[in-house]
């Protein structure tokens, strides 16, 4: 591949007796993607271990039409904290020391460590999605399990301000004698890896989960199989990779021959018209029309400013 392809970078981790246990790659459209797209990440690799039980390492961002983006991959043979090592440090080898602004994972620990030891100034987020996925899981003996759920996703999607988040969980902890909770004590310690509200001023793209990596493994599912060989691997990547080359150009095309009507008559809604694809600009345009439906109610002058009522 490298002989058809200069711009192609691979590198093999051999143990002692020269078996592979680790591989990286990356194409030149993915590095490209990268410098692009590259600013928040999802890396996962709960996803199809192959006949040599090797895990697929995907790294995945966002694309300017909302798409998932393939941005590089490995196998890795084990999943531990050198491992990763390894593998972040030669994406940071090819990317020429560009690490990503924000990364997100689930709350493994080895992967953790390697992001700290790696990634010195990246910000790091726990996937809040698998958070919340074990909430059954740890109180569904409980009495008040709905109560619990209820508050715990208020606390999550509700508070706008850590001192809100804070108050709130100190209700919910008296509330329902949760002080020798150790779950809930180990995320409170490391709020400041999954609570939105802690992580609202650093750009997510949107993305507060690993999903992303994980439907991108769900698209991978139609071109590879468990018992698949690396070799094989490798071609079936070539080809899911240039399926999803053709989805963006299909939407890229989209963007430049077609529009979506305007909803209002501001101005400045027909400058993202202008500028946005398609489906950035009907999030955008989803915002307008919220702002449409808002009535003015009264308005106050005070001693701290002005006081509207919406």
């Amino acid at each position: 591949m490298q002989a058809r392809c200069s711009d192609f970078y691979f590198s093999m981790d051999l143990d002692d007796d020269l078996r592979l246990q680790n591989v990286f790659w990356e194409d030149n459209r993915s590095r490209q993607a990268y410098k692009e797209f590259g600013d928040v990440v999802t890396f996962d690799t709960t996803y199809l271990t192959n006949k040599y039980d090797m895990s697929f390492a995907p790294f995945v961002g966002l694309n300017h039409h909302g798409q998932s983006t393939l941005l590089r991959c490995g196998r890795v043979l084990n999943e531990d904290t050198e491992t990763f090592v390894w593998l972040f440090r030669i994406w940071l080898q090819y990317m020429h020391g560009q690490a990503p602004h924000g990364i997100i994972t689930d709350q493994d620990r080895a992967m953790q460590n390697a992001i700290l030891i790696v990634f010195h100034n990246t910000k790091y987020r726990w996937c809040l999605w698998h958070i919340l996925k074990k909430l059954f899981e740890k109180f569904g003996y409980h009495v008040d399990k709905s109560s619990i759920f209820s508050n715990i996703h208020s606390l999550v999607y509700d508070c706008q301000s850590a001192e809100e988040f804070e108050n709130g969980r100190k209700v919910m902890i008296e509330t329902f004698n949760l002080y020798d909770n150790e779950w809930l004590v180990g995320l409170y310690k490391n709020r400041g890896r999954w609570v939105p509200c802690f992580l609202k001023t650093t750009f997510w793209a949107g993305m507060s989960a690993t999903q992303r990596s994980e439907s991108m493994n769900a698209f991978f599912d139609s071109y590879v199989h468990l018992k698949i060989t690396l070799t094989q691997f490798v071609k079936q990547y070539e080809r899911a990779l240039r399926s999803k080359v053709e989805k963006e150009f299909q939407a890229d095309f989209k963007s430049f021959s077609q529009m979506v009507p305007c909803a209002t008559r501001y101005e400045m809604e027909k400058q993202f018209q202008a500028v946005y694809t398609i489906s950035k600009f009907k999030e955008v345009q989803e915002e307008f029309i919220g702002k449409v439906h808002c009535d003015l109610i009264s308005v106050s002058e005070g001693l701290s400013g002005t006081t509207y009522e919406i």
